[in-house]
């Protein structure tokens, strides 16, 4: 049996011992978690599918050799520019998508900047605004707004939906060995299956698709990235236009990054903020976008969903995280794969993402209570409350974010500044990381 340590939530598993079998199908399952969400960017955008695979893999692989390979997070498509793309390419002009790519590369290098800032002040001084009263409704909110989408997934076949999810519940609540690990795989393949099975309309369509994308292919097309719009004839106002309409949504992505990996930090019980350090996971995540986007892929950002995966499976070692982005790299060429992944039926993507999202919020939750936040103290529900009905309300409205003048911002990222402004501003105690003992404003990762 694989080697494993008790915590006090529950058994976490040695993947030193699991050997490479094991670990191979724990890849695929961090993989096959990705791609629901990976794959709808482009096709949201008009952005090429396999290129977004691609970069997804080594966008992943570059931000754990800056991170000096130690925080198992997975980058993948980031939904916070889809408002982007569609404002310069509102219906995925293909000629149009290099000048947003372009953008989006520019604010990938808005990340490096902030990460200098941080390196040079010291993550003491930044995170002193960052703690569990903002960061716990943050990550909180991070599961809940996703939840919406997972719902609407479900319902386009309730019963494959529901069988997704009590495959995972099975599993992880009375699976043995390898089982237990890989519940989001197990669920992913048995509820694709019984969606063959119940809705013959959907299997002939997987069938089509599949048998007429070819098994070999490149995921580059040169037409479609920055490289070739710069050896063009292009048009400077456009390109103008596009930085000063995209590159203002870094703000935002950076806010989330960091709600990101403190929820990757609770969940690790690791404090991925001291050690690599923040300034590293904002680099590699900065870099990775800015190479994604320079090839024609979406940017990239750190994922909730194997974030998830994570807290299911107890198994934090990133080696298995670089072997999903191995696999993604490899299915990159494989155009047929990219179809199947593809037309994996909506209910099968909702009912394992209604658990993964679940498990998010639940880490936020976790963070706030095993860190003794202080609920009695009105200034800590006042900071709650905006960050919650900011980020829930705004993300469920009919525009479903904020527009200032041509930023606009998720309910996301308006809550996490409106959280970190009245936690720097209402009176209170001064929160000092790293140093305070744990109370209603102090940060502690540890089990």
């Amino acid at each position: 049996m694989e080697k494993e340590k008790t915590v006090l939530n529950g058994p976490v598993y040695d993947a030193r011992t699991l050997g490479t079998p094991k670990m191979l199908i724990l890849g695929l399952q961090h993989m096959f978690a990705m791609f629901g969400a990976t794959v709808l960017v482009p096709t949201l955008t008009g952005l090429d599918v396999s290129t977004t695979l691609l970069f997804a893999g080594l966008g992943t692989l570059l931000f754990h050799l800056i991170t000096k390979g130690k925080v198992p997070a997975f980058l993948g498509s980031s939904f916070a520019f889809l408002a982007g793309y569609w404002a310069i390419a509102p219906n995925g002009e293909a000629e149009l998508l290099p000048y947003a790519c372009f953008a989006v590369a520019v604010s990938g290098l808005m990340y490096v900047i902030l990460a200098a800032v941080i390196r040079s002040v010291g993550v003491k001084r930044v995170m002193r605004f960052f703690p569990p009263i903002v960061t716990g409704p943050i990550i909180i909110s991070i599961g809940l707004i996703l939840s919406s989408s997972a719902i609407n997934n479900c319902t386009a076949n309730p019963l494959v939906a529901v069988m997704a999810i009590l495959v995972v519940v099975f599993c992880n609540m009375w699976g043995i060995g390898m089982v237990k690990i890989v519940p989001i795989l197990i669920g992913v393949v048995a509820s694709y299956m019984i969606s063959m099975i119940v809705d013959p309309a959907s299997r002939d369509a997987v069938l089509a698709s599949v048998s007429q994308a070819s098994w070999l292919g490149l995921p580059i097309h040169k037409e479609a990235t920055v490289f070739g719009l710069l050896a063009s004839d292009f048009d400077v106002g456009l390109l103008v236009t596009a930085c000063f309409t995209i590159v203002p949504l870094a703000i935002a992505t950076m806010m989330e990054h960091i709600g990101d990996i403190c929820a990757i930090s609770s969940t690790v019980n690791k404090d991925f903020l001291v050690d690599p350090g923040l300034h590293r996971t904002l680099m590699g995540d900065g870099l990775a976008t800015t190479l994604a986007a320079l090839f024609g892929a979406p940017a990239n950002t750190t994922y909730g969903e194997n974030t998830g995966v994570l807290a299911l499976s107890k198994v934090y070692d990133p080696r298995v995280i670089r072997l999903a982005a191995v696999f993604a790299i490899l299915m990159s060429f494989c155009p047929k794969f990219a179809a199947l992944i593809s037309a994996m039926p909506a209910a099968t993507i909702g009912g394992v993402s209604l658990v993964l999202y679940g498990m998010i919020s639940a880490v936020g939750v976790r963070n706030v209570v095993e860190n003794k936040v202080d609920f009695t103290n009105t200034r800590n529900v006042i900071i709650a409350a905006m960050i919650l009905v900011l980020s829930l309300g705004i993300a469920n409205s009919a525009e479903g974010a904020v527009h200032i003048g041509s930023v606009s911002l998720s309910g996301l990222a308006l809550a996490s500044i409106v959280g970190i402004l009245l936690n720097a501003i209402l009176p209170g105690k001064d929160y000092e990381f790293e140093k305070e003992s744990e109370g209603a404003t102090s940060v502690n990762f540890e089990v």
